[in-house]
């Protein structure tokens, strides 16, 4: 399996500064700090933890420029949410091409993997069904190296 761990780097977050203009919005201390703190994280975040974390760096931000800066993120494509089991969804810096998320439940840390052997299952179930797949996602649950060995 072929992993990839989340790591924008700062072009990745000037990148979104320059689509959220080229889109219309205005680039607010409030927003490029939000940009800042989710383009160079390595989990995902809830919008409590960014909230926090963003304010660390501009005391004054609230609640509701991270909600709206967020959604506009998330309408261009430029962060993606994730789904936890317990129903709590976090955002991630979105990727490009086919692949599949793997979050660690222990620190959050999340990571891509490549890989479609899942044909035959979408064959089956669209067959069992009577859908037509058109597209998927899928994100799996549980320890990265550093947390397993931690529980042990």
């Amino acid at each position: 399996m072929n992993t990839k761990t989340l790591s924008p780097c700062s072009e990745s977050e000037q990148d979104w500064l320059d689509c959220l203009k080229a889109s219309g919005y205005r680039l607010t201390k409030p927003r490029r700090v939000v940009v800042e703190t989710l383009a160079t994280s390595q989990r995902a975040l809830n919008a409590t933890e960014i909230f926090d974390l963003s304010r660390e760096q501009y005391p004054s931000l609230g609640l509701v420029s991270v909600y709206r800066t967020l959604e506009k993120l998330e309408q261009l494509g430029l962060i993606q949410r994730v789904h936890h089991p317990d129903g709590c969804q976090s955002f991630i810096a979105g990727f490009t091409g086919h692949q599949h998320l793997l979050i660690c439940q222990g620190c959050g840390k999340t990571e891509f993997f490549e890989g479609d052997d899942l044909d035959l299952l979408f064959e089956r179930v669209a067959q069992q069904s009577g859908y037509q797949i058109k597209e998927h996602w899928l994100q799996l649950f549980g320890l990265c190296s550093n947390c397993h060995l931690a529980s042990d």
